[in-house]
């Protein structure tokens, strides 16, 4: 699905998104990926959010995010309680959704200025 056109150019966006991929800015990424306004990372080690680990969690961190928008394929799946846990301790807020709602909100939250970052599982 196509999302409307951007509004800033200065982040990164989420254009458009499918099973195929997320396009991002003029980038199409085919892989489950890290979204943050000015960071791309598309080497994400669990396959999905019920495969996420603690260790795994790093590189989401270190962006210093308010708040992780967990994008889940077309169904809201959670993660375990021992990475809700670490969300927690951190003082960072956790929101799993589908992917369309997590792309979506994650383009609203970005442009208002917002350090959001979005986990997005393709499937």
């Amino acid at each position: 699905m196509k999302l409307t056109r951007d509004a800033r150019s200065d982040v990164n966006l989420i254009r458009g998104y499918g099973r195929e991929g997320v396009q991002i800015g003029e980038r199409v990424v085919s892989t489950h990926c890290i979204v943050a306004a000015n960071a791309l990372i598309t080497s994400l080690p669990a396959r999905s959010a019920e495969s996420l680990e603690a260790a795994h969690l790093e590189e989401i961190f270190a962006l210093e995010p308010e708040v992780v928008l967990l994008g889940t394929a077309s169904r809201q799946s959670f993660p375990a309680a021992e990475i809700r846990q670490a969300f927690a301790a951190r003082g960072v807020g956790l929101e799993a959704m589908d992917l369309g709602a997590a792309c979506r909100t994650y383009n609203v939250l970005v442009q208002e200025d917002r350090r959001v970052v979005a986990l997005l599982f393709l499937s």
